[in-house]
């Protein structure tokens, strides 16, 4: 591994984004390139101009939950009613399916980042004389189902360029076609705070078109007058939202409510403008984000009971584990042990999963090798579910350790994410800036990770309500600096030479600004 110096990172990083053809809001994809968008949106406007009724029927993840919100604010604008549904996670399952048609009396359902393997639901939907417009992002099957237009950037016959957008990103393009075939003067841009926090929580890759709206819409959410943002600054004491704080805060917070309880919350938490409901919605949330960190650890610590340092991939499974954070889980998991897991729930014979891949593994073509055992799958290329009956699991286990194992080590790894050997001096502002301007980091546009060798621990302290974080002052050549250890697993000694694997970021303290390390993996000096 070869050292870097700072125009080594500027030339290593700019390359990530060589190919990038969509790098300014005047260059995004025109909806045209949506197959059936115009179909949809004429029929919307059809639909609007009889004052038929219509249903919104979302997913209870920040992706679903956003998308839901962007429609809403489009017919609120506009001012036509509408039903909003968001499937309970617990009651009704994943997507529209039969019994919310039933539920449902309208004349027009469009779905929201579900729908494109919903055959039955849409089948139901033709009998009762129900338009059915899917928007979705996830990959179609072979077949799909019959309805009256179909957006989904991934279906045969789409001149959609090849870039992975997210399910608010689909419905905002039918609202841009909206726009167009009902000749309005609209502001798309108003939405753009809402899509970078659902590109960022539905891992998109942050390249080319997620990346130029990722990095507005940062910009956007520190204006916006949305009651939700004015909620969460005003409880958490910021004045200004940084990325990690959409990854880290914002997102976990919008997710928590479909996680534990029902995710119309986190809708009407986002959709109101009033400050006050915001802030009784924020609560709630809250509430729900703090039971979902105990469940998340409980299950956390019991799966780690069942791993095997000999695994290729981690299977994890429980008898009625809290299927709301299930794929949190299996998140964890991944980074934990870095390798592709998967976190099971078991109930009445039947097992409800998540799966979240690491490097360049592409878990979705990794289930569907197991395919002829599963009930259904279903995702994108770093996250997807399944669900199997209990007596094909020991035959899925084998199989996927059997696969994994057959993986070339080199896919285990982002080859974007380490750089190289960074020396302690370089660590300063203008490091700090030349990072800053590569961001968003996330997904395909990794937060570079270096290796810095032989630093002395000066100190170190415990954080958090289980002291389960760790912070270090470092030192090397009269450079000291602070190190964050999160969920540690490895302890150093005082006064012991250590190498570590990290990245920096900037810490922000009373004001002051000073670069710190987040450290991934520690060494001993022989590293």
């Amino acid at each position: 591994m070869n050292a870097v110096s700072k125009d080594d990172i500027k030339r290593i990083l700019s390359l990530r984004f060589e190919k990038d053809e969509r790098t300014k809001l005047c260059d995004l994809p025109l909806p045209c390139c949506l197959k059936d968008v115009y179909r949809a949106a004429n029929r919307i406007k059809e639909a609007v101009e009889k004052n038929q009724k219509i249903a919104i029927v979302g997913d209870y993840d920040v992706d679903g939950i956003i998308s839901c919100t962007i429609m809403a604010e489009f017919f609120d604008d506009i001012g036509f009613d509408y039903v909003i549904k968001i499937p309970n996670r617990f009651k009704d399952g994943y997507g529209i399916n039969e019994e919310i048609v039933r539920e449902l009396d309208v004349d027009l359902i469009i779905t929201v980042d579900n729908g494109i393997a919903a055959f039955e639901a849409a089948k139901l939907c033709k009998d009762r004389g129900i338009d059915l417009i899917i928007t979705d992002h996830h990959m179609p099957l072979q077949t799909l189902p019959e309805a009256f237009a179909i957006i989904n950037p991934k279906q045969k016959d789409c001149t959609f360029p090849n870039i992975e957008i997210c399910g608010a990103q689909v419905a905002w393009y039918l609202i841009a076609a909206l726009k167009e075939v009902c000749k309005l003067k609209y502001d798309m841009s108003k939405f753009i705070e809402l899509l970078a926090i659902a590109i960022i929580a539905d891992m998109m890759e942050l390249r080319d078109i997620n990346r130029t709206l990722t990095k507005k819409g940062i910009e956007c959410i520190n204006k916006s007058k949305r009651a939700a943002f004015k909620a969460i600054k005003h409880y958490y004491q910021k004045d200004k939202f940084s990325l990690d704080n959409i990854g880290f805060l914002i997102a976990p917070l919008i997710n928590s409510a479909g996680r534990m309880d029902d995710a119309s919350v986190s809708y009407r938490f986002l959709h109101t403008k009033n400050y006050d409901e915001a802030l009784a919605y924020l609560e709630q949330i809250i509430s729900f984000n703090e039971n979902r960190k105990d469940e998340e650890k409980q299950l956390f610590d019991e799966s780690l009971t069942q791993v095997k340092d000999t695994d290729s991939c981690v299977i994890t499974s429980g008898e009625n584990w809290h299927e709301g954070v299930l794929g949190i889980v299996a998140s964890r998991l991944a980074r934990h042990f870095n390798k592709p897991s998967f976190v099971f729930s078991l109930n009445e014979g039947k097992l409800k999963g998540s799966a979240r891949g690491v490097g360049n593994i592409d878990i979705l073509n990794l289930i569907s090798k197991a395919q002829s055992l599963l009930n259904n799958y279903g995702g994108h290329k770093s996250a997807a579910g399944l669900s199997l009956n209990l007596e094909n699991f020991e035959a899925f286990k084998s199989l996927m350790q059997e696969e994994c194992s057959q993986i070339e080590p080199s896919k285990f790894l982002d080859t974007d994410e380490i750089l190289g050997i960074l020396e302690p001096k370089d660590i300063d502002f203008e490091m700090l800036e030349l990072l800053e301007y590569f961001e968003p980091f996330g997904y395909k546009n990794p937060r570079p990770l270096f290796v810095i060798k032989d630093l002395n621990v000066k100190n170190k302290r415990f954080l958090g309500k289980n002291e389960k974080h760790l912070k270090l002052i470092l030192s090397k050549e009269n450079k000291t600096f602070e190190a964050l250890f999160f969920n540690y697993d490895k302890e150093p000694n005082l006064n012991e030479n250590i190498s570590l694997l990290g990245s920096i970021s900037k810490n922000k303290f009373r004001g002051l600004i000073t670069p710190q390390l987040i450290i991934k993996n520690i060494y001993g000096s022989e590293f």
